[in-house]
């Protein structure tokens, strides 16, 4: 089982090794009976709406299904 907190912050790297940033929050989708986490909210952008000075249209996400692995210290996506 793996908690959505240990998520955040960590580094978001594609799979040839390209540093997209790090995760700063999730987007998810609430039914009656789960929460099923859509994607990451990734870089710069993502940090700012985490504090609340951004739009949420500014980041970028990476799709859940995009995931490759999780690593000790990141999180390894397929390349775009």
């Amino acid at each position: 089982m793996r908690r959505l907190s240990s998520l955040l912050g960590r580094k978001v790297v594609t799979e040839s090794g390209l540093e997209l940033g790090r995760c700063y929050d999730l987007r998810g989708v609430v039914t009656s009976s789960s929460l099923r986490v859509k994607s990451l909210c990734v870089g710069r952008h993502a940090l700012l709406e985490h504090f609340g000075v951004a739009r949420h249209d500014r980041h970028d996400e990476v799709a859940w299904s995009a995931i490759v692995r999780f690593e000790r210290d990141r999180i390894v996506v397929r390349d775009p």
